[in-house]
């Protein structure tokens, strides 16, 4: 699939989370947790591993395994505590500035919150994505 130039706009979180309050086990729920993950013009090796070649990013390409996806939100579902999640991933050729994703995580207390949000953008990050960096030359 060529996805070179097949950039989305990013849906809006005002409208996910009014979404997720007007669903019945809205009332089950007492936070909401938004994670928006951006292109940013540090290298993910000097910001991750302190490895700082003096390059800058220019941009990135971004592609995702809907199937994995899907079973990364299907098994953060099944955490202690989650009622909503909800999950947008870009693709295609990004920007400095683009969104990469949005996901909105809706659950009974903040710890199951905090460590359904955490699962999944580690588990999206980790298993599901191809993030190749386009870099300005040293």
């Amino acid at each position: 699939m060529d996805n070179e130039n097949t950039k989305k706009t990013a849906p809006s979180i005002d409208a996910w989370l009014k979404e997720a309050k007007n669903d019945p086990q809205a009332l089950q729920e007492g936070m909401y947790l938004v994670h928006n993950g951006t292109v940013r013009q540090t290298p993910k090796a000097k910001v991750r591993e302190g490895v700082d070649d003096g390059s800058l990013v220019t941009g990135m390409a971004f592609f995702y395994d809907a199937s994995k996806v899907a079973a990364a939100i299907e098994a953060t579902k099944k955490m202690d505590g989650i009622f909503h999640v909800r999950v947008w991933l870009n693709e295609g050729q990004l920007d400095l500035g683009d969104d990469i994703m949005l996901v909105l995580i809706g659950g009974d207390i903040r710890p199951h919150v905090i460590d359904a949000l955490q699962f999944l953008v580690e588990t999206i990050k980790s298993t599901c994505v191809t993030e190749i960096e386009q870099k300005s030359q040293v």
